[in-house]
């Protein structure tokens, strides 16, 4: 019988390879979305940094404005110039001196109500969904905001208060203070600005007569911005009359449009630049003129009198308290339904 087959000597036989995986489907290849930052971040940050960048580039062009403004009227014949023109020219022989008590509350309820109509008109204008609706009674068809309904009923104050103030502004003489009687208020004033720019302060004193600039710019605002706010308001509002009549086609309601905003622009600019030179420029005197009508022919008097200042503060927080009642519709609704309906929707 054949011996059986002998086991081969050798390395141990090698386990079976595993079974290739599956390969996956063909497809475009996906990258990982990258971080993204949370909605609105990137846009905040833009616009801080493009805050801060024009905060320098405004404080950078004032220090370049003075520093011109000095070397300027620094130079001979701009000496004489600022000599010769030092600020103001004398005011007629009958013209008052002083500020009446009447004129220092017409200050103030022009200055209250001018915030007041300014803040409710940004508001309205910015507003995407009014918080209520107001209607004449029995008028349910001609529903306004009641933003806007306030921003009217504080234009019609303004303007009884404008009509009391033309009314006493020139029965009293007052009206010399502010409209330019000479001139000579031209050359004063251009000296009065190069004056400021150059932090070189004119020398004046308000309780006796404006300086030259002072007295354009009120002109200007009594006179050109007040008016023309009134007339595109007007126009704008509910009061004017509809239809295609004769008169609104030639003033359209699109040109009141582009001119009653940079109106309210104006009147912004003038009370930041008003209420900067009343601080940097003998600010417990100017308060004493404006809110305690107190003055004197010296211009020395009530440099350190703080009762106007503290009448000025009073005022400050009355027109806050109204900016904080004015923000809430609960407060605003009541007053508005003793005039016609308060609705929701």
């Amino acid at each position: 019988m054949a011996d059986p087959p002998k086991r081969r000597q050798g390395l141990p036989r090698a386990p079976a390879p595993p079974p290739p995986a599956e390969a996956p489907a063909a497809g475009p290849v996906v990258a990982p979305a990258p971080e993204v930052a949370p909605s609105g971040e990137g846009d905040r940050d833009r616009a801080g940094r493009r805050i801060v960048l024009l905060a320098l580039a405004g404080v950078g062009a004032a220090v370049a404005s003075v520093l011109v403004a000095r070397w300027f009227v620094d130079l001979a014949f701009m000496r004489d110039f600022i000599a010769d023109h030092p600020g103001e020219y004398a005011p007629p022989a009958d013209a008052p001196v002083g500020l009446p008590a009447w004129l220092d509350w017409a200050h103030f309820f022009n200055a209250f109500l001018m915030v007041l109509i300014v803040r409710t008109g940004l508001q309205f204008r910015h507003e995407a969904r009014p918080p209520a609706y107001w209607a004449r009674t029995g008028n349910g068809d001609g529903k306004i905001s009641l933003t806007l309904w306030l921003h009217q009923s504080l234009d019609l104050l303004w303007i009884a208060l404008g009509v009391s103030f033309f009314v006493l502004l020139f029965t009293t003489g007052q009206w010399m203070r502010v409209v330019p009687t000479s001139r000579a208020v031209f050359p004063n004033a251009i000296s009065v600005a190069l004056q400021y720019a150059s932090l070189h302060w004119p020398s004046e004193n308000g309780w006796v007569a404006y300086n030259s600039l002072q007295q354009l710019a009120y002109f200007v605002t009594v006179f050109v911005a007040a008016p023309l706010a009134i007339l595109t308001g007007a126009r704008l509002s509910g009061v004017w009359p509809k239809g295609a009549s004769a008169l609104n086609r030639a003033y359209p309601i699109a040109l009141a449009r582009r001119l009653h905003f940079p109106a309210m622009l104006y009147f912004v600019a003038f009370i930041v630049v008003h209420v900067t030179l009343v601080f940097v420029t003998a600010p417990l005197r100017n308060f004493d003129h404006m809110f305690a009508a107190r003055g004197s022919l010296d211009a020395t008097r009530y440099m350190t009198d703080w009762t106007g200042a503290v009448l000025f503060l009073a005022a400050v927080l009355f027109t806050v308290a109204a900016l904080v009642a004015i923000s809430r519709p609960r407060l605003i609704a009541p007053v508005a339904s003793r005039f016609g309906k308060v609705s929701s929707r």
